[in-house]
């Protein structure tokens, strides 16, 4: 595209690189953060690296080097885990942040480019239009009706209009074009715009904790308060039995260490950064990970119709003329001459350069037409802007020898508001929107008027308005939307249409798709009179609003969530972002959403294609679902291990401290890969979707499945409780015994991660699923393990000596046993749910 002043060539190539090299890029640069040192120092910090650093520490103090370079390891390679998982995290994240920056348009080399904000440079010609952000300071040079709202640098909510010959000129970075365009040059980029100078940023969002962000950390810190406890109790137990000071502490410092869940809390920020990562591969942006959280609870979804619904490919469908009262259908027939002064006069109130859909099939139309073409000789003077309840738009264009075309098209309501019209005539106008509706077709008013001067009405519903007649558009419903919608109901989330059209149009397009109960509609005057609780009753039975604008939309919104329903809605437009912002997930289009409305949204569909929400709150199922299976692991696992260590010594078992910290180490070396791996790695169940959404509540489980957590980790203790009294009624000895409930509790871990992998769907049907990791982890586990006992210097160290085959079956036998009770409890479920 070349820009429409010839002599405005912008900056070449080179001149760009020369600016950016001398004054930099367009970025608010702050003080950067040392993220490796903040992760190492926020690592320190936690409970488990400081009871493994104290550990190590009795260690080499009591010269058992060899177990102090085995925990030093230890705590290498465990923090290398952590952060090598928390940079995998923070870059998706990153990755996502680059995504959704704001891009802008600019004139290089004689043409219009859009390009990242970040990337503008001093003595850029920058393009601003209605909806977008200015990314940089700047003066106008060429504008058309433009105004901005600056009150993130003002604090004043009203529009401030301005033109390269008024004295206010200058435009600033953050600011929003409310309407019109702009041409600016670029005067101030980065920390020396007038926003950088005030250290404010329209970007940065702080990044508050989620409810189960919140909820994950009261539990790690219940549990390790509870650690603290118990540790106390154990470290006075075992001084008053041996009365060794560093020795009572290392093995009360074995029991807290078993305590302290601290892969939960990693779980947790893997799933919602991969999580997002993963979506935005499949062509979704999500500009907060907490979304993420949030996006398996939506039960409503707000959609609008043009683009969301159909294709938004308008082509011309029929002409309605008052003067004739004749609806035509046929454009192969010649055109009389009222007719092609609908057209002329609808393509005058269209913009001169079309981008909507209806415009540029107004503008195809108009070129068919066997006239002379006089766009060429129109210049445009004045311009209303789309606005007004419903809403109308206004041209007025002079030529050089002063004759002017003043052109209005918008809703019928708004051009019959202003027309002089009889009741007759009304009624055939109604007559004639009722007739076309009924076909789906979207109908636009069209009026002419005159006006002596340049002292111009200030809104264009002053004018006195010839009412022309009517155009109306056809633009399909795309071919994927009955099945989304489908799939929509089958999940148990309710749509919603939010449109600015008619109710007979939407309604009609809503039949062809099988939409449900098109005919419970409600138009936004009527839902505006409403007081709270009857809007808040309506909202839940309507399906389609029409005749929309923003304040109505904003309500909607509201009232659903008034009813604790969880909304997500789409939106594109400036007078979208409000809603927007207030519902729970904000979806904003990729391609012709404009920057305010993907500012204010949560998610940005790269395609526009809401089907893509189907796979968006899939994943947002499967990896809260996932999440659950983590942590439920992390529950069931960690039990045995506490209780194995506690039991035998609180009872005085004849070998009371069965592990030391080496063996717990290990265990979390284990662990900690299979919760944040293996089940954040897991495919979606196939009835993930056939489920009702499930409720955003205050408590991450219910109490059935905190119950089956803990039953399941109590039946494991029971597991190694009597492979211990075994070898002890065998008079095995105190490293024999270890060796065999060692083993017993490595078992129960193998066959946890796989019964834990669906609490619905039997081992024979997850054990096909695909997750190569589930292979690898387990391989790797088996093959270490098996190191520890065959290899003499590894056995030797972790205090395992020879087991029998008939033991190591034992060991496999019970910890089968122990987990695989579950398989029966799934066969119930199953059947309860046919």
């Amino acid at each position: 595209m070349t820009p429409s002043n010839t002599t405005m060539h912008g900056l070449s190539n080179e001149e760009v690189i020369q600016s950016r090299k001398e004054y930099g890029s367009n970025s608010l640069e702050h003080q950067d953060k040392n993220n490796f040192v903040t992760s190492l120092i926020d690592m320190i910090k936690e409970p488990m690296f400081i009871l493994l650093l104290l550990a190590t520490s009795i260690y080499f103090i009591t010269g058992e080097y060899s177990n102090g370079i085995f925990m030093l390891a230890a705590i290498v390679l465990v923090s290398a885990i952590s952060l090598y998982q928390e940079s995998k995290s923070r870059n998706a994240i990153e990755e996502l942040k680059k995504l959704s920056q704001p891009k802008s348009k600019v004139i290089r080399n004689g043409e219009i480019i859009e390009i990242p904000s970040e990337e503008i440079v001093l003595g850029d010609y920058i393009q601003t239009e209605e909806g977008t952000f200015i990314p940089a300071d700047g003066i106008i040079i060429q504008s058309n009706d433009f105004s901005v709202n600056e009150s993130i640098l003002t604090g004043e909510s009203l529009s401030v209009f301005k033109n390269e010959k008024s004295e206010i000129n200058q435009v600033f970075q953050g600011t929003i074009a409310a309407s019109g365009l702009a041409i600016c040059k670029v005067t101030a980029i980065g920390n020396l715009t007038q926003l950088g100078k005030i250290g404010k940023s329209i970007e940065s969002i702080a990044e508050e904790k989620t409810p189960l962000q919140i909820q994950i950390g009261n539990f790690v810190k219940k549990m390790s308060i509870v650690g603290l406890v118990i540790f106390s109790v154990v470290w006075a137990i075992n001084f008053y039995n041996s009365g060794v000071f560093l020795d009572s502490l290392l093995k009360a410092l074995t029991l807290a260490m078993s305590i302290i869940p601290e892969e939960i809390p990693v779980a947790f920020t893997t799933f919602m950064a991969l999580g997002a990562w993963r979506l935005m591969k499949i062509g979704i942006i999500v500009k907060q990970t907490k979304t993420v959280e949030t996006l398996g609870s939506a039960n409503v979804i707000c959609t609008d119709k043009t683009g969301t619904i159909t294709q938004n490919k308008m082509s011309l469908a029929q002409l309605f003329t008052l003067s004739n009262n004749k609806i035509i259908k046929n454009f192969d027939e010649k055109l009389n001459i009222e007719e092609i002064e609908l057209l002329k006069t609808a393509m005058w109130a269209s913009e001169p350069i079309p981008f909507d859909g209806m415009e540029i099939a107004l503008h195809e139309a108009y070129s068919k037409l066997k006239i002379n073409d006089e766009r060429p000789n129109f210049k445009l003077t004045h311009e209303y802007p789309l606005d007004g309840k419903p809403p109308m738009m206004t041209h007025i264009f002079e030529n050089k020898k002063g004759s002017r075309i003043i052109a209005a098209k918008g809703a019928p309501e708004a051009l019959i508001a202003c027309s002089n019209l009889s009741t007759t005539e009304i009624q055939k106008i109604n007559n004639a929107i009722e007739s076309i509706s009924k076909e789906g077709f979207r109908v636009l008013a069209v009026g002419v008027s005159e006006f002596a001067g340049n002292n111009f009405p200030k809104t264009q519903q002053e004018f006195s308005f010839k009412f022309l007649g009517i155009v109306a558009f056809y633009d399909p419903p795309k071919a994927n939307i009955k099945a989304v919608f489908d799939t929509f109901y089958n999940a148990g989330i309710q749509v919603k249409i939010v449109t600015g059209d008619n109710a007979a149009t939407t309604s009609t397009i809503a039949r062809q798709i099988g939409f449900n109960n098109p005919e419970q509609t409600l138009n936004g005057d009527e839902l505006m009179t409403m007081d709270e609780a009857t809007l808040k009753e309506k909202v839940i039975e309507t399906t389609i609003f029409t005749r929309m604008f923003p304040e109505a939309k904003l309500k909607i919104i509201q009232a659903l969530k008034a009813n604790n329903q969880i909304v997500a809605m789409t939106g594109d437009g400036v007078n979208d972002g409000p809603a927007l912002k207030s519902a729970h997930i904000g979806i904003a289009m990729g391609q012709k959403g404009t920057e305010i409305a993907k500012q204010a949204a949560n998610l940005i569909l790269i395609e526009d294609d809401l089907s893509k929400m189907i796979d968006a709150i899939a994943m947002g199922r499967k990896i809260y679902i996932n999440l659950k299976k983590a942590i439920q692991y992390i529950i069931s696992i960690h039990i045995p291990i506490v209780l194995i260590v506690f039991i035998p010594l609180v009872l005085g078992w004849i070998y009371p401290n069965i592990f030391s910290p080496v063996h717990i180490i290990f265990l979390e070396i284990i662990m900690g890969p299979t919760c944040s791996i293996i089940y954040e790695n897991e495919p979606m169940e196939s009835n993930l979707m056939l489920q009702k959404p499930r409720p955003l509540t205050n408590t991450f489980f219910n109490l059935k499945e905190i119950t089956i957590s803990i039953v399941q980790g109590l039946v494991i203790t029971l597991g190694l409780l009597f492979v211990y009294q075994y070898c002890v009624r065998d008079n095995c000895t105190e490293s024999v015994t270890r060796t065999v409930v060692f083993l017993t509790l490595i078992a129960s871990n193998i066959f946890l991660t796989l019964a834990n992998r669906s609490f619905y769907y039997s081992i024979f049907t997850t054990i096909r699923y695909k997750n190569n990791l589930v292979l690898i982890i387990i391989g790797a586990t088996i093959f270490i393990t098996s190191l520890l006992l065959f290899i003499p210097v590894f056995s030797h160290f972790f205090m395992f000596d020879t087991v029998s085959t008939l033991q190591i079956g034992m060991s496999v036998s019970v910890g089968f046993m122990s987990v695989m009770w579950i398989e029966i409890l799934k066969i119930f479920k199953r059947k309860s749910q046919k």
